[in-house]
């Protein structure tokens, strides 16, 4: 058995893009966020561009509750831009009472999302009395953010290792009966990440060198992935005859020390040989 240290890198700036077989590391060298100073023009620049990994869209802050999964999403995502006032078909109607849905959202943003996020509100002028607020996501280093939802509301359920398929438990904090989740961005969507997600998120800030020992397990993963594009973690376990925990642990440490990437998804992540 041979033991391997690889520097820790930071792998999770920026989560997806618009190719849907696209991994951390391939997004972070292909782009990365960087906020302007906002105006009308780099406003309907960022409009024209359409929702996407840094993008998203909408109307009004109607279920503020529900738009905070944007925020936390951009927010474990390496950051983004939210728009309201704008339709998901480009067109720009603005708010009427721009007040109103800002304090609506900041309120929400306060009360749901943990830790605390950092963002800043720009206020656009379209004119007829109406404006569009754009909330500026930055890329955070408290990585992950949740968010918080009363349990007995809760429809979903977070992912996490278990001994069946992919599925999970919610987080309940005892202390006032709330479910964390968390959510990142994929190309134009906001998803919730699966419990491996969450642990490279979790530890992808750590400066030491990531060891792990090349054994068995290790070996028939890679004897696998030369012969199929990609593995996930239930895949991984059948084929090294382990249990679903240890297959999950094994693949988080493999991406946190650049030997594999993940490929985050709504169904199942996937992980490929780190490019």
């Amino acid at each position: 058995m041979s033991s391997f240290s690889a520097p820790q890198k930071n792998n999770v700036q920026a989560l997806g893009s618009s190719a849907g077989n696209s991994s951390f590391s391939q997004h972070i060298r292909s782009s990365e966020f960087r906020p302007f100073p906002m105006d009308y023009k780099t406003l309907r620049e960022l409009v024209r561009q359409g929702e996407g990994k840094h993008i998203e869209f909408k109307l009004k802050t109607n279920h503020p509750e529900k738009i905070v999964r944007e925020i936390v999403a951009f927010a474990n995502s390496g950051g983004g831009y939210l728009l309201i006032g704008v339709g998901d078909d480009r067109s720009i109607k603005g708010l009427k009472y721009a007040d109103e849905d800002e304090y609506l959202l900041v309120r929400a943003i306060e009360k749901y999302c943990s830790p605390g996020i950092e963002y800043e509100i720009a206020r656009i002028s379209i004119g007829e009395e109406r404006d569009v607020l754009v909330f500026t996501i930055l890329p955070s280093p408290k990585r992950p953010h949740y968010v918080l939802q009363p349990a007995e509301t809760s429809l979903a359920t977070a992912k996490a290792p278990t001994t069946g398929a992919q599925k999970g438990k919610p987080h309940a904090t005892p202390q006032n009966n709330l479910v964390k989740k968390t959510y990142i961005r994929v190309a134009d969507r906001s998803i919730q990440a699966s419990w491996e997600m969450r642990e490279i998120l979790r530890r992808q800030n750590d400066e030491r060198n990531v060891k792990f020992q090349y054994g068995d397990k290790e070996k028939k993963l890679m004897q696998h992935l030369d012969q199929h594009q990609s593995v996930t973690v239930e895949g991984f376990a059948n084929v090294a005859g382990i249990s679903r925990n240890i297959a999950s642990k094994t693949l988080v440490l493999l991406v946190l020390a650049n030997v594999l990437d993940v490929h985050p998804d709504e169904t199942v992540d996937r992980f490929t040989v780190h490019v």
